[in-house]
């Protein structure tokens, strides 16, 4: 029926097991739990005892393969026809989760979740990893569905039928942070795959502070612009607002001048971003800013 696949880096991951195992068990359906460490060096104690469990599996990768390869191993070591991936540091917030998705599984589908943050949660160490998953990430069902139903897929929480994931496959190309899921996502619907927006959030609770989200923010804009320059994904224009508004910059030849602009008031920029008050509006500036600065270099 159901294999729950929670690929782990450096979590502790005992407590979200647990609650999914307590559900799948209340559930009477034929379920599994395959959790992955990706080369962790911490928590790896803590984190075996989830085997323990009745029909789970803990196994260990001696090295970090990546979000994309290790995915694709969950996938290859489930036995059952529907997979339900799950990022680490998620939390179930209802006890009707694993329910909610057990009956999207009669049915070749992908299932979007969606996130969810915790509303009491106002530390300004985490303040721009907050706004932004506030703003862009947390969107009920409706929502989503309105935006397009291909859009706003995210690895953090989804359903899949074994015999669409293996017709796409996470890309393994790409390492790093950033834009897997979008590749995967363009994929599903080139395929043409029913797909379902259901309000079955988890809270995204394992937060980057704002200097390492910031960080991550960099390096997958990296992994945008080298993955426009392979030529290999031209309808990543058309997903990506700040794709769409590079190429327009590169087509004025405006480039250089924002390349320098980017030299000049980047740390102003960043000063905001990793502040209490972050503005997303400016998150979009250094985004282009530091593109074109990308741009300029190669």
């Amino acid at each position: 029926m159901l294999s729950i696949l929670v690929p782990v880096y450096n979590y502790n991951v005992t407590k979200l097991v647990k609650d999914l195992h307590q559900q799948a068990m209340d559930s009477f359906v034929d379920f599994e739990i395959v959790v992955m460490e990706d080369g962790s060096t911490q928590f790896l104690e803590e984190n075996k005892e989830v085997g323990k469990l009745l029909f789970c599996r803990y196994e260990v990768l001696d090295k970090n393969v990546g979000r994309s390869a290790v995915r694709n191993r969950l996938a290859d070591a489930a036995k059952y026809d529907h997979l339900l991936f799950l990022d680490c540091d998620g939390e179930v917030c209802s006890t009707h989760y694993v329910e909610k998705y057990l009956s999207f599984c009669n049915e070749d589908s992908v299932v979007i979740g969606g996130t969810a943050y915790d509303k009491k949660n106002r530390d300004k160490k985490y303040s721009l990893r907050l706004k932004y998953g506030r703003k862009r990430e947390a969107k009920m069902a409706t929502q989503r569905e309105r935006d397009g139903k291909y859009s706003h897929f995210s690895t953090f929480n989804f359903l899949i039928s074994k015999k669409i994931f293996h017709k796409i496959r996470f890309d393994e190309t790409i390492r790093g942070y950033g834009h897997e899921d979008t590749l995967f996502g363009h994929q599903i619907a080139e395929l043409g795959c029913e797909v379902h927006h259901v309000d079955n959030p988890l809270i995204h609770k394992g937060l980057d502070d704002n200097k390492t989200f910031l960080h991550k923010i960099k390096e997958g804009t990296r992994n945008l612009y080298y993955l426009h320059q392979t030529g290999n994904y031209p309808y990543l224009i058309n997903q990506s607002k700040l794709l769409r508004t590079f190429v327009r910059a590169e087509n004025k030849n405006l480039i250089p001048f924002l390349s320098s602009l980017y030299g000049f008031i980047h740390p102003t920029l960043q000063k905001n971003l990793v502040g209490k008050c972050p503005s997303m509006l400016l998150l979009d500036l250094y985004k282009l800013l530091y593109m074109s600065s990308i741009a300029l270099k190669k």
